[in-house]
């Protein structure tokens, strides 16, 4: 049995993962949903590593971290204090050493391949919609819910340089929704190879937000080398 540690995005809502965990559950695994002080302005990466290690308290073996989005600056502190078998990465920013999470929009490329992948789909990315760019593949109900209860994210965790000298020695995977249209797939192919090289993008249907839109087949492919 694997233990699965999910990470959110901003916004740090263990909500997000609300239609993932019962399927990780029904399936003979535990699934820890992890809420962030995501508006906290006292509350950097250092206190969201610590509100993961603190969910998982004196749980060991088989841990599995995974990170959506933001959370991809996280996991890889928590992975350094906590003795993980893997870490997946989820739709997620890859930090570089010294690179904040404020400056690795502009570092990436993310702007320039937002608006291409807008373009090729006939749309304008003039400015930013989340029904649009986020829920555009989640089911309405859960949209409406998830729009009706989002929370503030502080700038805070943006602003200092991630801190680790390199990435974790941990097992890594990359999952990766093929119509994301913040994270489009061929942007997050270059990040991976220049920043985790020998990691593959796997590809999955849905867009930025997987465990809303797509959590039979993310609880299925996070199973799959469990």
């Amino acid at each position: 049995m694997s233990t699965f540690v999910l990470v959110p995005g901003a916004g740090g809502q263990a909500w997000y993962w609300h239609r993932l965990v019962p399927e990780l559950r029904a399936r003979g695994h535990e699934a820890i949903a992890v809420d962030l002080p995501a508006a906290d302005d006292d509350a950097g990466l250092a206190e969201y590593a610590e509100a993961v290690v603190a969910a998982i308290g004196d749980r060991r073996g088989g841990l599995v971290l995974v990170g959506q989005s933001l959370g991809g600056f996280t996991v890889p502190l928590v992975a350094e204090r906590v003795p993980v078998e893997r870490i997946v990465l989820l739709n997620a920013m890859v930090p570089k050493p010294g690179e904040s999470a404020g400056d690795w929009w502009e570092v990436t490329g993310q702007v320039a391949a937002r608006a291409a992948y807008a373009e090729r789909e006939g749309r304008t990315a003039d400015t930013f919609d989340p029904l649009v760019d986020f829920f555009h593949d989640v089911p309405p109900d859960i949209a409406r819910e998830a729009i009706a209860g989002a929370a503030d994210q502080s700038g805070t965790p943006f602003e200092k340089p991630w801190p680790l000298a390199s990435w974790p020695d941990v097992p890594t995977r990359f999952l990766q929704g093929r119509e994301d249209r913040f994270f489009p797939l061929e942007f997050q192919r270059r990040v991976v190879a220049r920043r985790l090289p020998g990691v593959e993008v796997e590809e999955l249907p849905g867009g930025h937000l997987l465990a809303l839109s797509r959590p039979v087949e993310l609880a299925e492919a996070l199973l799959s080398r469990a």
